[in-house]
C-alpha cells in the first residue's frame, strides 16, 4: 500500500497484492494512517489482485468513517468482480423486526385450522392407500402368492407377545384387584358383595382383560414398531429394499402385522386370567371366599358370548396397532426429530382407533343380543 495525493487534493491510497482475512489487521491499519488534513479520500484498487469478503469489508468501512466525519470518501479503479464485491457490501443489510408481524388474528387462527385440515385429510389419504397395499401384500401371503417370512413372524411374536408377559400380568392382576375392591365397596352397600365376583369376571373377561392389554401393547409395541421402520427410512435402508426388488410391504410390515395379531389373542387371554387371579385375591382375602367357591361362581357368571366376543376383538386390535405403528414409521422423513413425533403420534392413534373399535364392537354384539 502506497499514498499520493489526488489531483483535487484527497489523499489517495493505492492498494495492490492480495487483500484477505490474512491481511486485513495490516490493511486497518495502514487506511488509519491516512495523511492528516486530507480534505478526503481515494481509494484505488487497481493493483489489487484477489479479494475476499473481510477485504471488502475493510475497504468499505474505511470509506464509511470517512463519510461519517464529513469527508468525501470513494473507491476506484476495481476489477469488475472486485468491485461487484465490494459493491454489494455497501449496502446496508435491511432492517429485520424483532417479531414478525401476525397479522389479523382471526385470519391466522383459519390459516392454521385450514392447513391443519388439509394435513388431515392427506394423512389420511396416505393411511387408506398404506391399508390398501398392505391389505393387498397380506392377501398374496396368506393365499401362497407371496412368501411369508417365517424367521420375521417368530422374531417379531417374540418381541410382542413373550417379552410381554411380565408386564401384562403384573398390570390385568393389579387391575383385577381394584376392580375387585372398587366393586365391594359399592356394593357393600346393598349386602351384595357376592355380586363381586360377577363384576370382575365379565368386565374383565369381556372388556378390561382386552382393551388394556391392547393399549399396553400400543405403548409398546406399536411405537417400537415405527421407531424402528422410522430409523430404517432415515438410513435408507427402505430404499435399498426397493433396489434390490423387495417389496418392504412385504418385508416389515406384514411379519409385524400378523406377529401382533396373533401375540394379542394370546395376551388377552393370558392378561384376562391374571385379572381374575387378582380379583380373586381380593375376594380371598376381603370377602373371605375360598377359592374353589370364587372359581365356580366364575363358571356360572361368565358366559361363552363374553369369552367368544373379547377373542374375536383381540386380533382386530392387534392388526391395528401393528398397523398405526408401521404407517407412521413409513412417514418418517428429514431427521430424528421425525421419527419422535411419528412414534408419539402412532402410540396415539392406535389407542384412540382402539377405543373406537372397541365402543363399536360394544354397540354391534349388544345389537345382535350378546349382552
Amino acid at each position: 500500500m502506497s499514498w499520493a495525493k489526488a489531483e483535487d487534493g484527497c489523499a489517495l491510497a493505492r492498494l495492490s497484492g492480495r487483500l484477505t482475512i490474512d491481511d486485513v489487521a495490516t490493511l486497518a491499519a495502514d487506511l488509519a494512517a491516512t495523511p492528516p488534513a486530507a480534505p478526503g479520500l481515494v481509494i484505488d484498487l487497481a493493483g489489487v489482485t484477489a479479494i475476499d469478503t473481510a477485504g471488502a469489508w475493510a475497504v468499505n468501512s474505511t470509506a464509511m468513517l470517512w463519510q461519517a466525519a464529513g469527508h468525501s470518501a470513494r473507491i476506484t479503479g476495481a476489477a469488475p468482480a472486485i468491485d461487484r464485491l465490494v459493491q454489494s457490501l455497501q449496502a446496508p443489510p435491511p432492517p429485520m423486526p424483532v417479531r414478525p408481524d401476525p397479522g389479523n388474528p382471526v385470519l391466522a387462527r383459519v390459516a392454521r385450522v385450514g392447513a391443519a385440515l388439509i394435513h388431515q385429510a392427506r394423512n389420511i389419504g396416505a393411511f387408506l392407500a398404506f391399508l390398501g397395499q398392505t391389505l393387498q401384500v397380506l392377501g398374496g401371503t396368506l393365499t401362497g402368492r407371496r412368501r411369508l417370512r417365517w424367521h420375521a413372524v417368530v422374531h417379531q411374536a417374540e418381541a410382542v407377545g413373550v417379552n410381554a408377559l411380565g408386564i401384562i400380568a403384573l398390570l390385568l392382576f393389579l387391575v383385577g384387584l381394584v376392580v375387585a375392591q372398587q366393586g365391594a365397596v359399592q356394593l357393600r352397600q346393598f349386602g351384595a358383595e357376592v355380586f363381586t365376583v360377577n363384576l370382575i369376571g365379565r368386565a374383565t373377561t369381556r372388556e378390561l382383560g382386552i382393551l388394556l392389554t391392547a393399549i399396553m401393547v400400543a405403548g409398546r409395541s406399536g411405537s417400537a414398531f415405527a421407531a424402528q421402520i422410522g430409523s430404517m427410512k432415515l438410513n435408507q435402508e427402505v430404499d435399498a429394499l426397493k433396489t434390490i426388488g423387495l417389496d418392504p410391504i412385504e418385508v416389515l410390515v406384514v411379519p409385524r402385522v400378523i406377529a401382533c395379531s396373533l401375540m394379542l389373542l394370546g395376551l388377552a387371554f393370558y392378561g384376562g386370567l391374571w385379572a381374575l387371579v387378582g380379583g380373586g385375591l381380593f375376594a380371598w382375602v376381603d370377602l373371605k371366599m375360598p377359592p374353589s367357591a370364587y372359581v365356580t361362581r366364575l363358571q356360572e357368571v361368565i358366559m361363552m358370548s363374553d369369552f367368544v366376543v373379547g377373542m374375536i376383538k383381540a386380533p382386530v386390535f392387534g392388526f391395528i396397532i401393528a398397523l398405526m405403528g408401521c404407517f407412521q414409521g413409513m412417514q418418517v422423513t428429514g431427521n430424528a426429530e421425525s421419527v419422535g413425533q411419528r412414534t408419539t403420534q402412532a402410540v396415539v392413534e392406535a389407542i384412540f382407533v382402539v377405543i373406537v373399535f372397541d365402543a363399536f364392537f360394544a354397540v354391534f354384539f349388544s345389537t345382535l343380543g350378546y349382552n
